[in-house]
């Protein structure tokens, strides 16, 4: 496992990370949820997210539990505040939301900070001015010690270094945006000048495409899958990306390595990329995943540009 400088900070993550997003106290219980921490870290992942509204908080409650197998300081957990709950005050990024979520989404995995708080959305109903001095305060606090953004713009991301730089506020560390082979122009293009500029780090999430790029939807959708009972997810596989996902199938046979695989690796091959978010309900699933790592160096100048006409 390769580890990397979060952006231009001094903490390191692994380049893989394994995130609670959907299965968590949904598919995973708490034995389920520490079985898989475990195996992850025991292959060298070190980096876990969360998110507050992730199963309504419990499951920051499980990976709380999974977090008491292992020496706190080899860890480097996160957590995203903006969903909190149905009051006012509990949906975006105000002083009060911020801090009152911060200590509640600690509270529930029973620790005394987090390393990374992100701005789970921009929040167009509270000044920036305001979300940058609450993130600041609770660097200054030690109840956080990074802050990041999830799914910000880049106009959004540019105006909170301005305002961080015009009162002498903790920057903004990391973003945390969706990152695989159909979803590229954020990262690729909007971002372009900020990761010399600003020494912005990434956390991508969904790798896989919600499992398209795995080539199980090629011929529909099986029962039970994510995308039967979502219909934002089924939107995303029209026929152009099904036809795109059986060329990759042929890169992947190609090099030797499973589509997954293939995938995970693309995003890895990104030099600004600090960290792919992985999610697995099972060892089997996880194990292949971390195994992308060993299919990095197959990915040759040839083989991208292969992947690049398809692709693009």
């Amino acid at each position: 496992m390769k580890y990397n400088n979060l952006g231009r900070s001094g903490v390191k993550v692994s380049e893989l990370s394994f995130g609670s997003w959907i299965n968590f106290g949904s598919v995973l219980d708490v034995n389920d949820v520490k079985t898989l921490m475990k195996f992850a870290h025991d292959h060298g992942v070190n980096f876990f997210d969360n998110a507050e509204t992730y199963s309504k908080g419990q499951s920051e409650v499980l990976m709380g539990e999974g977090i008491k197998m292992f020496r706190r300081e080899d860890l480097v957990v996160t957590t995203k505040i903006y969903w909190g709950g149905n009051g006012p005050n509990d949906i975006g990024t105000s002083w009060k939301r911020l801090v009152e979520g911060t200590k509640a989404s600690l509270k529930r995995m029973k620790l005394e900070y987090v390393d990374v708080l992100y701005c789970h959305r921009y929040d167009q109903t509270t000044p920036i001015e305001e979300t940058v001095r609450a993130m600041d305060h609770l660097i200054r606090s030690g109840l956080v010690f990074y802050w990041g953004t999830s799914e910000w713009t880049q106009a959004q991301l540019e105006q909170a270094y301005l305002v961080c730089d015009k009162y002498n506020c903790f920057r903004p560390t990391v973003e945390q945006p969706q990152y695989n082979m159909f979803e590229r122009k954020k990262v690729e293009h909007d971002f372009k000048t900020f990761y010399d500029r600003f020494g912005l780090g990434l956390t991508t999430w969904s790798p896989l495409a919600s499992g398209i790029l795995t080539g199980k939807y090629n011929s529909g959708i099986p029962k039970g899958s994510r995308l039967e009972s979502q219909d934002i997810l089924r939107r995303e596989l029209t026929t152009d990306r099904i036809e795109r996902v059986k060329k990759l199938l042929k890169v992947s046979s190609d090099i030797g390595c499973s589509p997954s695989q293939l995938a995970i690796a693309w995003c890895l091959k990104n030099p600004n990329v600090s960290s792919v978010i992985l999610g697995a309900t099972n060892v089997d699933q996880l194990f292949e995943n971390l195994n992308s790592i060993n299919i990095k160096s197959r990915l040759t100048d040839e083989v991208m540009k292969r992947i690049e006409d398809i692709i693009s």
